[in-house]
C-alpha cells in the first residue's frame, strides 16, 4: 500500500485548463450528492477535514486538486443529484466535470461513488453510460457498507453489477469510512494507476 508522506491543498478550478502544475497523474472522485465522497477522501488520506464533509448535500461546488506525495494529484469533483443549487449552477458543474474528463490528459482513473444502501440511480447509470461512450476509464466504489448487513450488501452488490452491466462484483471496491473497509484494497488501486 501507498505510504502517505505529504498531502497538500492546490487549487480549486472550474475549467479544466487552469489545472495545476507541474503536470502529474490524476485520480478522480465524483458521486451523487450525500454519497459520502467527502468522508472516504478523508479517511483515504488519514486526516479529518481535508474534503468538506457537511449534512447539507452539494458542498463540493469546484473541482479540487490535492497534491498526494508530489507524486499524483487527488481531484475532488462535484457531487451532483439532489444538491440545493439554481439549474445555471448545475450546469455550469456538469460542464466543468465533462470538460475535465473528457480534456485531462493526466487523468488515470475515475472513480465513482454509489450509496450501497440507497443503491443505483438514474442519474448513476446515466453518467456510466456516459463514461463508456466517451471511453473513460472508471471505477465503482459502493460506499457506506457498514450501514447495512453482509447478506444485505450481498443483494445491493448484485443489483449494481446488474444495473451498471459490470463484469461481476470483482468490479466492486467495497467501502466504509467508518470502518476504513476498502481502504487497503483503494490505495492499491490508485498505486497501480498512478504508477503506470
Amino acid at each position: 500500500m501507498l505510504k502517505i508522506k505529504s498531502v497538500k491543498y492546490i487549487k480549486s478550478i472550474m475549467d479544466w485548463r487552469d489545472a495545476p502544475r507541474p503536470v502529474r497523474p490524476e485520480v478522480a472522485f465524483v458521486g451523487r450528492s450525500n454519497v459520502g465522497k467527502s468522508s472516504l477522501i478523508n479517511t483515504l488520506i488519514n486526516m479529518k477535514n481535508l474534503a468538506r464533509t457537511s449534512k447539507q448535500p452539494g458542498k463540493t461546488r469546484t473541482l479540487n486538486f490535492f497534491s498526494v506525495n508530489e507524486m499524483f494529484y487527488l481531484v475532488d469533483l462535484p457531487g451532483y443529484g439532489f444538491a440545493k443549487t439554481s439549474k445555471k449552477e448545475q450546469l455550469a458543474w456538469q460542464e466543468a466535470i465533462e470538460g475535465y474528463l473528457l480534456g485531462s490528459e493526466q487523468l488515470r482513473m475515475l472513480y465513482v461513488l454509489v450509496d450501497c444502501k440507497v443503491g443505483v440511480k438514474n442519474n448513476d447509470v446515466q453518467l456510466v453510460e456516459w463514461l463508456r461512450f466517451k471511453n473513460v476509464p472508471f471505477q465503482i466504489i459502493a460506499t457506506k457498507i457498514d450501514r447495512i448487513s453482509k447478506s444485505a450488501r450481498a443483494v445491493q452488490a448484485k443489483k449494481i453489477v446488474e444495473t451498471l452491466q459490470l463484469a461481476d462484483q470483482s468490479d466492486i471496491i467495497f467501502f466504509s469510512a467508518k470502518n476504513r473497509i476498502g481502504r487497503g484494497a483503494l490505495w492499491g488501486d490508485i498505486s497501480r494507476r498512478v504508477k503506470n
